[in-house]
């Protein structure tokens, strides 16, 4: 099994509870209705456990894929995932995907 690691801030003039309520009315259940997708969740960024300075971003979103290349080139290209990103981004700016696997 394989993750996805998105991390982002929110463009400049989107509300946390304009995106939060979108992600839970169409992105989580898009997304988790997908066969491929085993588990989607989204962290929203509180605050760093050490230091000061501000976060560098809002939100991570952590996504378990059960086949990754089934993934890249079935469900990114399809109507769901691309409906998705396509309202996605009208709300963040500089996100970056991140396929990501555990050290054993």
């Amino acid at each position: 099994m394989s993750k996805i690691i998105l991390t982002y801030k929110l463009k400049s003039g989107v509300s946390p509870l304009q995106f939060e309520a979108w992600q839970r009315e169409f992105d989580y259940p898009s997304m988790r209705g997908l066969k491929r997708v085993i588990s989607f969740v989204n962290h929203r960024v509180i605050r760093p456990l050490i230091g000061e300075n501000p976060p560098s971003v809002d939100y991570i979103e952590v996504i378990e894929i059960s086949d990754m290349e089934g993934f890249i080139q079935e469900d990114m290209g399809g109507d769901i995932v691309q409906a998705v990103m396509g309202q996605f981004m009208g709300y963040v700016e500089n996100p970056e995907f991140l396929i990501v696997e555990e050290i054993i």
